[in-house]
Formats: structure tokens, C-alpha cells, sequence
């Protein structure tokens, strides 16, 4: 049973055209017919997000924005820390993996978990302020990335936390302390991902670090299901806004 969901979702990621004229309706076009079969094929393809909210601290009374939450499944490593928090906004564009995710949530008793459908360019909290903002592996699908790294910036609390897992690769001269991929790797991963509307950026990493003092930086590399051989790069990136 699992190969043939397996192989639904490889349809609708390597298959099936991707169409709509706006970015909303792009997401709905990929995202429509896998939404129910998303999670278990997302836990062995994205590394890192276990590791990511790990290092992110659970301020009591806190408000946590996850930007690009899809199905909800992130919440679920909140554990039991979830009731620590005043209210955590899950933010999408895919009316389809909110439905999942209000299922979830309501399925769970998480009624301080909100599915909000939103813009991450533009999205703010009612509360004014956030305590943490995460984007697990949604920052390579927003077009307008440096926006959304800037509305999340402008929407932390002094002190407030930045947290990101995503797919990257290096530039081809990388800054001191940055890892370096190969050619091969930097050619290939971006033509790769590109027919999913995913698009791995050798400047998220220094875009972030330029905005945020860095509290954890990790480079690594991952196997995709079924592509054998060769690794993917990710990295988790953990920052903190300045206090004033």
C-alpha cells in the first residue's frame, strides 16, 4: 500500500503539470491530489525538522507562526510542550493541505493551533508581535523568499526566533565557514527541483544571517526516496532578531 502512495505522489511531483496563473493556485495544482497522502512520504523525503524545532525554545505564553505549515504535521513535534504556547498560526496558500491540517488539529484537541490561509510576504499575527517564526522546507516555494524572511523578521519580537530547514546549495564562492558543493551538485539540484516549483538558492543562507545573529547553523546532506547514488544538500538554520 505504501509503494502505490508513494508512487501517487511521485506522480503529481515528477508527472503531472503544474498550472494556475497565480502562486496560490500553482500550490493547489500540486499540492490538490497528494494532500491526503503528503505526510508519511514528506517524513523520509525532508530531513531536519525534528532537529530544527528541537532548538527552538517554547516560550510560555508564546506565539509561534509556522510559515508554509502545509498539513500541520510540524505541530506535531511540539508534543506535549504545545499547551506552553498562547497560539501557534499555521500559515498556507493550499486550501487543500489546511483542510488536513484543520482535521488534525481538531482531531488532536490543539485549539490554540489556527490553519490560516495567508500570504508569508504579508501575513501578521493579530497579537502584533511573534515569539517564533518557522519555514520547514517552505522558503524554496515562496517566489518573493527575501519578503517573507523580511516579514518574518519585522513580525519577531526583540529577541524573537527565526527557524529554517530547507534545500540549498552553495554559492560558487561561499563565505568563510559556509560549505561548498561541487559543479555537478549546483547544476543539478536547482533543474532538478524546478518542475515542482521548488527552488534551492545558493542566497537564502547569507541572506539570513545577514538579517539575524546566527544561533545554530547546520550543513548536511540527504538521500531522496528512490533517486540512489547521489545526496541532496539541506541546511537548519536557527537565528535570533537583535534586542533592542
Amino acid at each position: 500500500m505504501a509503494f502505490f502512495s508513494d508512487m501517487k505522489i511521485l506522480y503529481h511531483m515528477l508527472v503531472k503539470p503544474v498550472r494556475g496563473s497565480s502562486h496560490a493556485e500553482r500550490l493547489e495544482s500540486f499540492y490538490g491530489g497528494q494532500a491526503q497522502s503528503y505526510d508519511d512520504f514528506r517524513k523520509r523525503l525532508l530531513k531536519g525538522r525534528e532537529e530544527l524545532w528541537e532548538r527552538l525554545p517554547r516560550p510560555q505564553d508564546g506565539v509561534w507562526v509556522d510559515m508554509g505549515g502545509g498539513t500541520g504535521a510540524n505541530i506535531e513535534n511540539f508534543g506535549d510542550s504545545i499547551d506552553l504556547l498562547k497560539k501557534i498560526y499555521l500559515v498556507d496558500l493550499s486550501a487543500s493541505l489546511l483542510k488536513v491540517a484543520a482535521d488534525r488539529f481538531e482531531k488532536r484537541g490543539w485549539t490554540n493551533a489556527v490553519p490560516t490561509e495567508a500570504d508569508a510576504t504579508k501575513f501578521r499575527p493579530e497579537e502584533g508581535q511573534a515569539d517564533v517564526v518557522t519555514f520547514s522546507y517552505s522558503l524554496t516555494m515562496i517566489p518573493d523568499w527575501f519578503a517573507a524572511i523580511d516579514n518574518a523578521v519585522a513580525m519577531l519580537r526583540p529577541g524573537g526566533y527565526l527557524g529554517v530547514v530547507d534545500f540549498y546549495i552553495s554559492r560558487k564562492f561561499p563565505e568563510s565557514g559556509l560549505k561548498k558543493h561541487g559543479t555537478f551538485c549546483r547544476g543539478l539540484w536547482p533543474n532538478w527541483f524546478a518542475t515542482d516549483n521548488v527552488f534551492p538558492s545558493p542566497d537564502h543562507l547569507p541572506y539570513l544571517r545577514r538579517q539575524l545573529e546566527t544561533v545554530y547553523l547546520g550543513e548536511h546532506m540527504t538521500r531522496l526516496p528512490y533517486v540512489p547514488f547521489i545526496k541532496t544538500p539541506y541546511y537548519i538554520f536557527v537565528g535570533q532578531k537583535p534586542a533592542v
